[in-house]
């Protein structure tokens, strides 16, 4: 197992400092953190970002509201598809792509990689599907599901216990080397995506928490701004901070066994990968250790 992490396309929500904690003027800066998978089985999407599709056609895939609130940065060579070529890899070898949820900046590449099998839980689609409030409808972009034939869903019950976590599944045809871990909260289907590799397990927790001092086991905080959006975002309070207050628990009890990063934090992005965010796969790679220069968030 080899993973490559790449940033799939920033949004630049408004707030600034007040949303990432460190850039100054009107918009800050989240990423899109999605995980490349080299197994056996073939190469393995975690999560899609936007696509090339939602580049060049914007307005007729995203809402209104959304391109205005967080501004994505819509450069074709940061969509998965081209940092994939980047890689030196074909995009139709993706056999898998394992959803942590189906909100339109997790999902929108999904039309890059038709012949892949897509995989969810089962809550997530139902919910998407069923379009029942307008934040639903401006989250969830039908347009972006042209690969719906080919979904494979799970339930969020049932499966096995891992860390503390009920629920915990292998993803169908990738033995036991990627897990669903359910995490609800954020949307009614939202799940951690765990990988395992020589190094232990990494833990792609999605939007279970947006910003690295969250995870602080002492004094956990977010930005103001990050912390309206996720309770404007949020499909269930209660179980969306339990889950935050376990994934604390995990980092602090396992830290050495599980590495956890959430999708949008720009400093976690940098750390793991070893390179800015602003640069595609394949660039300008650096030792993780020296991440902290290159984007050090405001204390």
């Amino acid at each position: 197992m080899r993973i490559h992490h790449l940033n799939c396309i920033s949004t630049c929500p408004i707030g600034g400092a007040l949303m990432d904690g460190q850039t100054l003027g009107l918009r800050g800066r989240l990423t899109c953190h999605c995980l490349l998978l080299e197994t056996e089985s073939g190469l393995v999407l975690v999560d899609t970002g936007l696509g090339l599709l939602d580049v060049s056609m914007a307005r007729k895939r995203l809402s209104r509201f959304f391109l205005f609130l967080v501004r994505p940065e819509f450069r074709a060579e940061m969509t998965a598809h081209r940092q994939i070529q980047r890689l030196g890899f074909r995009p139709e070898d993706v056999r898998h792509i394992v959803l942590t949820h189906l909100d339109f900046d997790h999902a929108g590449g999904l039309d890059d990689f038709p012949q892949a099998k897509v995989h969810l839980l089962a809550d997530e689609r139902d919910a998407a599907v069923a379009q029942r409030t307008l934040l639903d409808r401006m989250r969830y972009r039908p347009a972006q599901w042209s690969t719906q034939p080919s979904w494979v869903t799970y339930p969020s019950t049932g499966g096995e216990r891992w860390y503390g976590f009920e629920g915990a599944r292998a993803v169908d045809g990738l033995q036991d080397e990627v897990l669903f871990v359910p995490l609800i909260g954020h949307t009614l289907g939202h799940a951690g995506v765990a990988v395992r590799d020589a190094n232990g397990w990494l833990l792609l927790a999605g939007d279970a928490y947006f910003y690295h001092r969250e995870m602080d086991p002492v004094r956990p905080r977010c930005t103001p701004g990050l912390r309206f959006y996720q309770v404007m975002m949020e499909k269930d309070r209660r179980a969306r901070l339990d889950n935050q207050r376990r994934l604390r628990a995990l980092r602090e009890e396992r830290g050495h066994e599980v590495t956890l990063v959430c999708s949008h934090d720009v400093l976690e992005f940098e750390r793991l990968a070893g390179r800015s965010h602003a640069l595609p796969a394949g660039s300008q790679e650096r030792d993780p250790a020296e991440q902290q220069l290159l984007w050090a968030p405001a204390v």
